[in-house]
């Protein structure tokens, strides 16, 4: 006979197929203890590719309908009218959908906003009138529903809450601030910053900057940078590590031809597994973040944590993450990042005070905490929904 005191928690994972998302969900199970938010069982519907990288436990059930391997028409078709049944038929009791996304009528439900871009107008008009663009506004349209809808609303930054109200208007659920973790593999305590001198053309201090090629991420005006800092004399080479957007990609081209056609001091790494960032961020002297639109910066956490002094975009939710521990320009102007980038070079004592403060600060970002405020989070609103029943 089942107790009434334990509950069981849905999540849906339909639409998370890769990135921050899929690793976020693998991550939160993983760390997850529910037996301390009296949860016995966890049931996650998703496509077999997601369900394979959770690991598996004793209180976790996966659930892999067949349309879930399938399009994005029949995985939201799945979602709107089967899955409600789906979690009913197995006794949830709350359903989490950290996609951010619903459409159908199961409550309670706690989503998750995990992409800011389609509410930041001044960074979708970057787009212009592309198919990419409406993509964007039909996802804006989407997640403000099912924010408004829901009973409670994860957000990754304050910034980010902001941000997200600002478009769709005080919600009727509650809002929680609970960011993402680390994991322990990018751990890492600064090392002993040398003088700019100890380096050469043979042996050049390395700058990395790992992100997506994309038009609110300005790799292009970083490369402008790099290349007037090396005019200047500095021995410097910059690493891009990432995937790439098609039309970014094509303007950075054009930059690199122009500026270093022979990659001699610009290295673009392309896209490489998640389980070899690490070794990236282990060669770099030098941390850099100079995007304009964030949810949560995980990139940016991952820089921290790996003991690297940073220069960083004054975007976003930016500095609200690494706070007084960076050096921070404008991304849209390369003489700001010429400046930052400088000052930080020309001065290993501030790289050692800045690498340090922004380690000690990113040792408070652990996927147990997320995991632990997440479920809490759930619990809380399984709770003030059975109040509202019993009244």
């Amino acid at each position: 006979m089942r107790n009434d005191k334990f509950f069981k928690v849905g999540v849906d994972a339909t639409n998370l197929r890769g990135g921050g998302g899929v690793t976020h969900l693998v991550e939160l199970l993983s760390a997850a203890k529910p037996a301390e938010q009296d949860i016995e069982r966890i049931i996650v519907w998703g496509c077999t590719s997601t369900l394979n990288l959770i690991k598996d436990r004793p209180w976790l059930t996966k659930r892999n309908p067949k349309a879930l391997n399938k399009g994005l028409l029949k995985r939201s078709f799945w979602q709107r009218y089967h899955l409600s049944k789906a979690a009913l038929d197995e006794g949830c009791d709350v359903l989490f959908v950290p996609g951010g996304s619903y459409a159908g009528k199961f409550h309670p439900i706690v989503t998750m906003s995990q992409n800011l871009l389609p509410f930041e107008i001044s960074e979708l008009k970057r787009y212009g009138w592309t198919l990419f663009a409406l993509k964007l506004l039909f996802l804006r349209f989407i997640q403000s529903f099912s924010f408004q809808k829901a009973d409670g609303v994860v957000f990754l930054t304050e910034y980010a809450r902001k941000a997200v109200l600002k478009v769709t208007g005080k919600l009727h659920g509650q809002t929680y601030i609970i960011p993402h973790g680390l994991n322990s593999r990018f751990n890492r305590r600064p090392k002993l910053q040398r003088t700019i001198a100890d380096y050469s053309v043979v042996k050049p201090y390395h700058i990395l900057y790992v992100s997506i090629i994309d038009q609110y991420k300005h790799q292009w005006h970083v490369v402008e940078a790099v290349t007037a800092l090396r005019k200047q004399g500095f021995p410097i080479v910059l690493d891009l590590v990432g995937p790439a957007y098609p039309p970014a990609l094509q303007r950075l081209n054009a930059i690199l031809d122009s500026l270093d056609a022979e990659q001699d001091w610009v290295c673009y790494h392309g896209s490489i597994p998640f389980e070899e960032l690490h070794h990236h961020y282990k060669r770099a002297d030098l941390g850099l973040f100079a995007s304009s639109c964030e949810n949560m910066p995980n990139i940016l956490l991952e820089m921290m944590i790996s003991g690297l002094p940073i220069a960083c975009s004054n975007k976003g939710p930016m500095p609200e993450v690494l706070g007084k521990a960076g050096i921070y320009f404008s991304p849209e102007k390369p003489e700001d990042i010429i400046h930052a980038l400088r000052k930080l070079i020309e001065s290993p004592l501030l790289r050692m005070e800045l690498a340090q403060a922004s380690y000690e600060r990113a040792l408070v970002y652990s996927w147990q905490r997320c995991a632990d405020e997440t479920f809490r989070f759930i619990a809380a609103i399984k709770q003030q929904h059975n109040r509202a029943i019993d009244v």
